[in-house]
């Protein structure tokens, strides 16, 4: 059985309010149909901008989508194996990773491409998927599936308000961004109809904008991963973009997404959840030059 939260005493006297983490999810493909592919030349441009992993994975068995977004979130995929709605899927623990940061006083946002920001974004909106928004699923934070929860719509914003936010230095200490299903590369799409070639563009235009931010200048570190392998558990894509990434480095460690999770647990100085705790879980140190990152 996975242990509950680690060591959460850990977070309260060393968390770090300084430092900025964007997580950005990507869908269904393995990292063999991704490096080197004609349709992802951005893509394929980051990995001599930051540091990489050809051995990253999904957790063992761990299909379709949704438990792999809870295990980011939780460190465990707690008990849910199907892409249903928080409706039939919410949790009632608060032991997970947003709530620990606010423990801190760490703050977080959740940025969702399609979502109107008046609701607490509980059901499908335009290519929304709620299985692709982890956070949706804890009680905690949407007042027990309450459409109307304000401390669900105060932290669940539409991913257009992120721009505005990077320039006016208002962004979160964690910030989790989610494509629609036509640009995170579950769909086929207009106008590419391929999704590799239309989130490759997607990426094309929201990593510079990250990358050209006061807050990335300042030290934030920039994850870009997808949530499930292909027909298995992967290789998936891991890339990190950060002023202390291993510029050009391919890392062959064994990572999955516990290894993501505890990353961003030690990076922000807080406990560790459930398997990002076990002894066997390699955090993304390999990647830095420095870590955490300052």
């Amino acid at each position: 059985m996975p242990s509950e939260g680690g060591n959460l005493g850990e977070g309260a006297g060393g968390s770090n309010a300084q430092a900025t983490v964007f997580l950005i999810l990507m869908e269904n493909h393995n990292w063999v149909d991704i490096e080197g592919s004609s349709s992802a030349p951005y893509i394929n441009s980051l990995l001599a901008q930051g540091a990489y992993a050809e051995q990253a994975y999904n957790p063992p068995d761990l299909h379709p989508s949704e438990p792999n977004y809870i295990w980011l979130e939780a460190g465990d995929n707690l008990g849910v194996v199907t892409d249903s709605g928080p409706l039939s899927n919410h949790q009632s623990t608060t032991d997970h990773l947003v709530t620990h940061l606010e423990e801190v006083g760490l703050t977080w946002k959740s940025y969702q491409e399609d979502i109107d920001g008046a609701t607490c974004p509980l059901m499908s909106q335009g290519d929304y998927a709620p299985k692709h928004n982890p956070m949706i699923f804890f009680d905690d934070v949407t007042d027990t599936n309450d459409p109307a929860s304000q401390n669900c719509i105060d932290h669940m914003r539409p991913y257009t308000e992120m721009q505005a936010d990077l320039d006016g230095g208002t962004v979160a200490n964690y910030n989790f961004l989610t494509p629609n299903l036509c640009n995170d590369m579950h769909d086929s799409c207009a106008p590419q109809d391929d999704p590799i070639k239309q989130g490759d563009d997607w990426l094309s235009t929201a990593i510079p904008a990250l990358l050209a931010s006061d807050a990335y200048a300042s030290g934030a570190t920039i994850i870009i991963t997808w949530d499930e392998g292909e027909g298995a558990d992967g290789p998936i894509g891991l890339i990190v973009l950060s002023n202390a990434a291993k510029v050009g480095h391919a890392s062959t460690i064994h990572y999955d997404h516990s290894s993501t999770l505890k990353t961003i647990e030690e990076i922000f100085g807080v406990g560790l959840l459930r398997h990002s705790a076990d002894p066997d879980t390699n955090d993304l140190a390999d990647l830095f030059t420095t870590f955490p990152p300052p």
